[in-house]
């Protein structure tokens, strides 16, 4: 972990926290130039200095101490060198040393609750939910592993005007059918036959039937029930498709009530009011957030009203340090006004929300959209991503028995679509592509997962070897570009778990990938002298631990064959 010994020595030097100097970090583009730097533009602002001018004044400040051997400004950076040997000799036995727990760190106090995918029971989960779900998944398991307590929890948004357009559509045109196709999918259906047909008359027919929802009319509750019923049993089967595992599961049918109460108390304290129509209104000019409504004026629920009680029951039930909302960036403005209105109210927990907003997915073709039924389903795109990697796998072995077909193509199919997904930065908008994300070339899934592969491959030629009593010698640049990228890998944990970036370990997997097979291709490993040779061993052996952990982390597989 040098890099956080140089984060350490900078923190010192200047005002800025380690939080913010640990991403400033960069690695030069020359080993000539140092191991890393440190660009001092950041502070330009700050002390009305030139960048150059204060790399100079670092540089000088900075006293080297082990295993910070040299320190250099260059430009408007300062370059700290390191000492390479110790840098490998301590890290690699490190990571053989801690093997699935290397990257890890100390349990924490923390608590933070991920809410994710949060779904409409008016139709299936699609490519959209399947970004949430990969999201809401990797951001769990790397709190955990960077020594957070972290609670999975869900939202069914299981009431409200989208659900009823759907009851409406099978009320009218459904005929008493039962489900011939995957039950949420099924359901899905009606929802686009509704939009099909919209017209004025159906908006006012909808908004009638939620009123008589809400008023427990039993038709509607029973027709409500039936198509709940077949709406969860279908996200059932996708969860368990994508290893979703929730600590509990909240519904809207179940809170929105508790939601409306608290908008009352809040009309009654004065926090709201109520228009000219009746409707229940929150003012937030002076925030620039505009006027919103908490209460319909017939007196339904929208979203926000019970997205208010569950705020509060959420801190209730688990008494956590930050609640993390995982809904797309259409949501923005929802999560302000939300966040506003729970400050406004006096809520305690007002500032331990964070809405971990996301952009959009589009296909080849364009922007899927649900109402006109042009979204790529989430079974069915997993579905594809199989039937595509299984292609590919018997292309490159087609004497492959059918059962190590069906277990390559789960662990490269899953593997290529969840990579492809995660790599970006989740606001990022981007389009996905099945071929593109498949390739065992470029930056995928499959490439990383082939790296892994790669070295089990050459380690499964050697006989009697034992890593952890290698003799380590390095002096090839390529070799210690592994080196500092395994150093880097606790840090990367923890700076993903902290601003809940899993992008940052697929970038991370891509570029140790990367390194290992520019390093295999410049230096051999089994045809090297037996000193050599083991301690290249060790170090291949070190890479093949890292992917694994950081693939983990996102919930891929790192195959020992492709």
């Amino acid at each position: 972990m040098f890099k956080v010994d140089v984060v350490n020595a900078l923190a010192k030097a200047t005002k800025l926290s380690k939080k913010d100097i640990f991403p400033l970090i960069e690695v030069p583009p020359s080993d000539k130039m140092g191991d890393y730097a440190f660009p001092c533009f950041v502070l330009a602002k700050k002390e009305k200095k030139i960048p150059k001018d204060i790399a100079v004044e670092l540089a000088k400040k900075i006293k080297t101490r082990s295993p910070i051997t040299e320190i250099k400004a260059e430009g408007p950076y300062v370059n700290f060198f390191v000492d390479k040997n110790k840098l490998a000799e301590e890290n690699i036995k490190e990571v053989i040393k801690c093997s699935a727990c290397y990257g890890s760190w100390p349990v924490k106090k923390q608590k933070v609750m991920v809410e994710y995918p949060a779904p409409n029971t008016n139709k299936p989960l699609h490519l959209g939910h399947a970004r949430n779900i990969l999201l809401g998944n990797a951001i769990c398991s790397i709190l955990a592993f960077a020594g957070y307590q972290a609670t999975p929890v869900d939202l069914v948004n299981d009431r409200g005007i989208h659900i009823c357009k759907s009851m409406l559509a099978y009320q009218k045109w459904g005929k008493g059918k039962k489900p011939d196709k995957k039950s949420d999918h099924f359901v899905g259906d009606y929802y686009v036959l509704y939009n099909e047909k919209f017209n004025h008359k159906l908006e006012k027919e909808t908004q009638e039937m939620l009123k008589r929802w809400e008023e427990n009319d039993k038709e509607v509750v029973a027709l409500w029930k039936k198509m709940r019923k077949w709406t969860l049993d279908g996200f059932k089967q996708t969860y368990a498709l994508f290893d979703v595992h929730h600590k509990k599961t909240y519904y809207e049918s179940e809170i929105y009530q508790h939601g409306k109460d608290i908008v009352a108390e809040g009309l009654k304290k004065g926090v709201f009011y109520k228009d000219e129509d009746g409707a229940v209104m929150v003012d937030l000019e002076n925030e620039g957030l505009g006027k919103k409504a908490l209460l319909r004026k017939d007196g339904t629920g929208l979203y926000i009203t019970q997205d208010l009680y569950l705020a509060k029951v959420k801190f209730k039930d688990f008494k956590m340090d930050k609640s993390v909302y995982v809904v797309g960036n259409e949501q923005i403005y929802h999560f302000k006004v939300l966040f506003k209105v729970i400050e406004m109210l006096g809520f305690p927990f007002a500032k331990n929300c964070y809405h971990l907003a996301y952009g959009m997915i589009n296909l080849p073709e364009g922007r899927m959209k649900s109402r006109e039924g042009t979204v790529v389903d989430a079974d069915d795109i997993v579905e594809e991503m199989k039937r595509v990697a299984e292609k590919e796998i018997k292309k490159r072995h087609p004497n492959l028995g059918k059962k190590e077909i069906e277990k390559r193509k789960n662990i490269i199919g899953m593997g290529a679509l969840k990579f492809f997904i995660l790599k970006y930065d989740p606001m990022k908008d981007f389009t996905y592509n099945p071929e593109e994300s498949i390739s065992f070339e470029g930056e995928t899934g499959p490439y990383v997962q082939y790296a892994h592969a790669r070295i089990c491959s050459i380690l499964r030629k050697v006989k009697k070897f034992k890593p952890e009593k290698a003799k380590l010698s390095f002096k090839e640049p390529s070799e210690f570009r592994i080196i500092k990228l395994l150093a880097d890998f606790p840090g990367i944990v923890g700076e993903a778990a902290e601003n809940y970036k899993p992008s940052l370990v697929a970038r991370y997997a891509l570029e140790l990938a990367q390194a290992f097979n520019e390093f295999y291709h410049e230096c051999p490993v089994l045809k090297a002298d037996e000193k050599t040779r083991d301690a290249r061993l060790a170090l291949i052996f070190s890479v093949k631990l890292v992917l694994r952990n950081a693939l983990d982390l996102l919930g891929i597989g790192a195959p020992e064959e492709m």
